[in-house]
C-alpha cells in the first residue's frame, strides 16, 4: 500500500513568503478525503469483504487513471469498545472533485456488465454510521518501506485541539521530521505517519477535529509500539500537547485492501 489514508502526498514548506509576482509552482491540491464508517454483522462480514474487494476495489482501479478519485481503502477494526453499537469497518476515499463523487460509483455496472447489482452492492448488508470529510495535510514513511508488505495495521488517533489547522501545522513542523528520522534509523517499530484536518461535520458530540495515523507491520507493533531508549523527543512536542483540549481517542484497524 502506498501513501495510506488518503493521497497523503502534501509537502510542508515552512518559512516561505510567496508574493503576488512569484512564479513558484503551487503545491498540488490534496483533494478531499471521505471517511465512511460501516457496521457489518458478523454473519455478513465475509460476504461484505468479498463484494468490496472483488467488485468495488477493481472498479476503482479502473477509475483512478481518469483523475478524480486517487485513493480507496477498506479497513477492518481490531477490537473496540461498545461493539454492538459501533462501526467495525472504515472506507477511506480521496477525491479531486468532491462534487463528482457520486458519478464514480455508477461505473460499477460498466466495469462488471455480467454481474447483477444484488450480487455486488453492500448497502443492504451493512449500515453507515458516520461520514466525515477531511483534508490530508502531511505524510512520512520509512525509507525503503514496501507498502504492500509492510503496511498491514494502522493506529488511528483522534485529536481535539483549540485550532486544528495550527495543531496540524505544529505536527508537521516538529513531529514529522522527528518520526521520519526515527523510522529511518529503525529507532521505532512504526513505518508510516500522516495527519488530516476534519472539514465536516463539527459537533459537540464529536470529540475530535483532526486525525493522525501510524502504520505498522504487525498487530503487536500497532498495539505496543517499541522505541529505542536513546530517542530524544523533540522540544516542540510540548507545544503540540498544550493545544489539545481533551484526551486522544484511538482505534486499530487491519488494512484489507488499498487501491491508489
Amino acid at each position: 500500500m502506498k501513501k495510506i489514508l488518503l493521497t497523503l502526498i502534501v509537502s510542508v514548506i515552512g518559512g516561505m513568503t510567496v508574493y503576488a509576482q512569484s512564479t513558484a509552482t503551487p503545491e498540488p491540491d490534496p483533494g478531499i478525503t471521505v471517511y465512511m464508517y460501516r457496521k457489518v454483522a458478523d454473519d455478513k462480514r465475509e460476504e461484505f469483504i468479498k463484494r468490496e474487494t472483488t467488485y468495488w476495489a477493481e472498479m476503482i482501479r479502473k477509475e483512478i487513471p481518469k483523475g478524480n478519485i486517487s485513493f480507496w481503502a477498506l479497513l477492518e477494526k481490531v477490537g473496540g469498545y461498545d461493539l454492538e453499537n459501533s462501526s467495525n469497518f472504515l472506507f477511506i476515499n480521496t477525491f479531486k472533485d468532491i462534487d463528482a463523487m457520486n458519478e464514480i460509483w455508477g461505473s460499477i455496472t460498466t466495469a462488471f456488465p455480467d454481474a447483477t447489482m444484488d450480487k455486488m452492492e453492500t448497502n443492504t448488508i451493512s449500515t453507515t454510521t458516520s461520514v466525515l470529510f477531511l483534508q490530508n495535510s502531511g505524510w512520512q514513511e520509512a525509507t525503503g518501506v514496501v507498502a504492500d508488505n509492510d503496511f498491514n495495521y494502522i493506529s488511528m488517533i483522534y485529536h481535539n485541539s483549540s485550532n486544528p489547522s495550527a495543531f496540524v501545522d505544529l505536527e508537521n513542523k516538529h513531529w514529522a521530521p522527528f518520526i521520519k528520522t526515527s523510522m529511518d534509523k529503525k529507532q521505532t517499530s512504526q513505518l508510516g505517519w500522516g495527519n488530516a484536518v476534519v472539514l465536516s461535520p463539527h459537533s459537540s458530540s464529536m470529540n475530535f477535529n483532526s486525525v493522525s495515523y501510524d502504520l505498522y507491520r504487525t498487530l503487536k507493533e500497532a498495539l505496543n509500539p517499541t522505541w529505542d531508549s536513546n530517542v530524544v523527543i523533540p522540544e516542540g512536542l510540548s507545544e503540540i500537547n498544550n493545544m489539545e483540549t481533551s484526551p486522544r481517542g484511538q482505534a486499530v484497524y487491519r488494512l484489507i485492501k488499498v487501491v491508489n
